[in-house]
């Protein structure tokens, strides 16, 4: 941890502030914060914000791109059988060669807080036991919160005792994919034995949920229901929740009411709802994405999460969250401004909310995890996804770069410029 003190921030609202970090904590952010003799870096009036978060990913299958082979078919279903092939020729090693490289990434990109789920349906834990090892190895340069996630299903593939065992372990958050058990009664009691089992051991829970194009796939009622039973109001969140796209506006307008009831937290994956979704249609064609702007317009906490980056379901990615941003107000026609700053938020502060995080966001009090952007506000930086200047943690620069400048020949003269409008 470092004394720091960045001037000239701009915090999108076209006025200059200085912050001031000491012991990784910020202490002040004031417009006349006087020289104290520790380091200062000038952000050029450039934009200032607090860290991107990914909401969800999956760091145990990261950067595994065409092994054993190609999913030719791009659906989730394929994409499971590929990891299923994969699953036996992993090592340690490996997985955490992969993790560690997507990290760096991330931490280039100012993403430093990253929630994964990690499978635990083989028996040997491999990779709860390579992602705990880079949790603890890049835990100051990044945050790791991890899921433990039954891939193959929590009673498909009976793999309770290797979930718990996974607890004991260390990993915090339980996850489940009732829609992957063999029956949707089989999904529900699913649903019923995990909640249980957060609420015993006092845990956050965050469920893969309807992650289809079905409309009848309705386990997030059942997971509401749980979640009012067990008094876990604000604890759990539905991820994907695809099938909404599906259903029936009259269904949906009971299902938001029982949502809004559990205080359910909503992590939509637009980069691989929009890729997967929709696959088995003609035209017209779904776009799969969870209702969004309602959810948001009743009150729900929705935040973005990338999912995967180069593996079995996604071939492309480098661990952009603006460009999860992005692509989710394009998806939702989310192009007004107060909706277009919604998203932003979708992928920091209303991330936060979803990962219980403690001491995030530009304010006294708070770690001093900073991130300068080449742009200007919140919209310009979904409008240009532009260069990460600086990433800060805890007062240290962590990451670094220049800004970019293009040089132009108009006319036999030359000059320069950049995309900020």
């Amino acid at each position: 941890m470092k004394d720091l003190i960045i001037r000239n921030c701009n915090l999108g609202k076209n006025e200059k502030t200085n912050i001031l970090i000491k012991n990784g904590i910020i202490e002040d952010i004031n417009e006349n914060i006087p020289q104290i003799g520790c380091s200062e870096l000038d952000a050029e009036n450039y934009f200032v914000t607090s860290p991107f978060i990914d909401s969800h990913f999956h760091m145990d299958a990261t950067l595994s791109y065409g092994l054993p082979r190609v999913n030719k078919s791009g659906t989730l279903l394929e994409g499971i059988q590929l990891w299923g092939e994969l699953k036996p020729s992993l090592t340690k090693e490996s997985i955490k060669n992969r993790a560690r490289k997507l990290c760096e990434w991330s931490i280039a990109r100012g993403t430093l807080s990253i929630r994964s789920h990690v499978d635990v349906s083989g028996d040997n834990l491999l990779a709860v036991d390579a992602l705990l090892e880079i949790k603890d190895e890049m835990k100051d340069y990044i945050d790791l919160q991890l899921v433990a996630f039954p891939q193959d299903g929590l009673l498909r593939s009976d793999c309770l005792n290797n979930l718990i065992k996974s607890l004991d372990m260390g990993v915090d958050v339980i996850g489940g994919i009732p829609h992957y058990e063999r029956t949707m009664d089989d999904g529900s009691e699913s649903i019923k034995i995990l909640c249980e089992l957060a609420e015993k051991r006092g845990l956050l829970v965050d469920m893969h949920c309807d992650e289809s194009d079905d409309p009848n796939s309705r386990h997030i009622e059942t997971l509401t229901y749980h979640t009012n039973r067990l008094k876990m109001h604000g604890r759990v969140a539905g991820s994907h929740l695809t099938s909404m796209h599906s259903m029936d506006n009259y269904y949906f307008s009971k299902l938001i009411g029982l949502m809004i009831e559990a205080e359910m937290n909503v992590v939509p994956n637009p980069l691989i709802n929009i890729t997967i979704q929709g696959k088995h249609d003609n035209y017209p064609k779904r776009r799969g994405m969870t209702r969004v702007p309602e959810q948001i317009k009743a009150g729900l906490n929705v935040a973005f999460g990338h999912d995967c980056v180069m593996d079995p379901w996604y071939p492309l990615g480098s661990h952009d969250m603006l460009e999860v941003a992005h692509m989710a107000l394009h998806i939702a026609h989310m192009t007004g401004i107060n909706e277009m700053i919604t998203c932003f938020d979708a992928v920091t502060t209303s991330a936060a909310k979803v990962l219980h995080l403690d001491k995030y966001g530009l304010k006294k009090g708070s770690y001093g995890d900073i991130v300068i952007l080449q742009c200007k506000d919140k919209i310009e930086a979904l409008r240009l996804k532009p260069n990460r200047l600086y990433v800060i943690k805890k007062g240290n620069i962590i990451s670094s770069t220049n800004p970019t400048d293009y040089k132009l020949n108009i006319e036999g003269n030359s000059e320069y410029t950049n995309l900020i409008f």
